[in-house]
């Protein structure tokens, strides 16, 4: 019995002990808390709304520094795109042949494994005046007939006297007796008797001789015409993958600025150079691809012209950099100067050489 009232006064000992414990606990803690302040009434419940936002009337942010692609005369637009994606020559809006593939702002095509950005496929041509417009040729006049005049007779001469002798005195040698001359010596001196005229009859039966007939006259050939053409450069639809969905001819957004078409008058400028110097040097140079970039200032001169990276061999490299030097860049316009940083335009091109291929 001693031991069942030690067990249950333990028991009880330990109980109020522990409720002790756990009421200093709570005591602390309410003293640490009411030290950082009264506590946050509870948010009441609002009700949901729902606004509505037109996002076709919120113009789209601008892209800082957008790239530049050539737009082709065939997908220019008078109305810019909604989008701002790419700096141009002129606007273009965005269309594909085939359903989206991709995330990129571009159409989805088909074609050869390019690095670079095209969409349709074009042979190159050099810049050429045509032909020129040349006076009318002369026609050759026909040949004229040429009359023989009848054979003259010779005026015959005067007869004159035998001269009168002289006497001479004996003493004196007489001359000698001159030689009379031959008849056949004095056909020099005896006109040809004209031929005897035919009877009216006789002409009129005889029939006048055969000639030839006379060749019309000789024309020039005219020379095919030759049109004029402007430069363009070769172009290979490439395969990309994009999110375009616009049903139309493979193009962009883009927005034609004035410094896209100035640009592009500086891309043409130099890449007609090197189209030259490639076609009369083909035998020279290898397969691959050079990067060379420069600085065109103000008054349309190079600075700082550099190779930045070259796959080919040296004769293409060269080829590159002359086409760079002997370039007829035209001067910047002065709006466009103060928009520059240093007044001058970085340009930057990639010339790609591939294998020949068949059309």
């Amino acid at each position: 019995m001693k031991d069942t009232k030690r067990e249950r006064k333990r028991v009880w000992l330990a109980v109020l002990g522990s409720l002790f414990v756990h009421l200093l606990v709570a005591l602390s803690l309410a003293a640490f808390g009411s030290s950082h302040g009264p506590p946050l009434p509870e948010p009441e419940d609002a009700p949901v709304e729902l606004t509505m936002m037109n996002l076709s009337a919120t113009p789209p942010p601008s892209r800082p520094n957008p790239g530049y692609i050539e737009t082709d005369p065939a997908k220019e637009s008078k109305e810019e795109p909604k989008e701002r994606i790419f700096e141009s020559n002129a606007n273009s809006i965005a269309a594909s042949n085939l359903p989206a593939s991709g995330d990129a702002p571009v159409p989805t095509q088909q074609g050869a494994d390019r690095p670079f950005l095209q969409m349709e496929t074009q042979r190159h041509s050099l810049a050429s005046e045509g032909s020129q417009p040349q006076p009318p040729a002369q026609p050759t006049p026909p040949p004229q007939p040429s009359v023989t005049p009848p054979p003259t007779t010779p005026t015959p001469l005067p007869k004159t006297s035998p001269p009168k002798s002289t006497p001479v005195p004996t003493s004196t040698p007489l001359p000698e007796p001159l030689a009379t001359p031959e008849p056949d010596r004095l056909a020099m001196l005896t006109g040809t008797p004209p031929p005897a005229l035919r009877d009216a009859e006789e002409a009129a039966a005889t029939p006048p001789p055969d000639m030839p007939p006379t060749p019309p006259p000789v024309m020039p050939r005219p020379r095919p015409d030759r049109a004029a053409s402007a430069y363009q450069p070769e172009k290979e639809q490439n395969r990309i993958s994009g999110r375009i969905t616009n049903k139309g001819a493979p193009s962009v957004d883009a927005v034609g600025t004035p410094l896209g078409k100035y640009r592009k008058s500086v891309i043409d400028a130099i890449g007609s150079r090197w189209y030259y110097y490639t076609n009369a040097k083909l035998d020279l140079i290898s397969i691959g691809t050079a990067q060379v970039q420069a600085e065109v200032d103000e008054s349309g001169k190079l600075k700082n012209l550099k190779l930045v990276s070259n796959s080919a061999n040296e004769a293409f490299a060269n080829i590159c950099l002359q086409s760079f030097q002997e370039a007829q860049i035209p001067p910047i316009p002065p709006d466009l100067v103060q928009s520059l940083p240093d007044g001058r335009l970085l340009v930057e091109i990639s010339f790609n050489m591939t294998p020949p291929r068949t059309y």
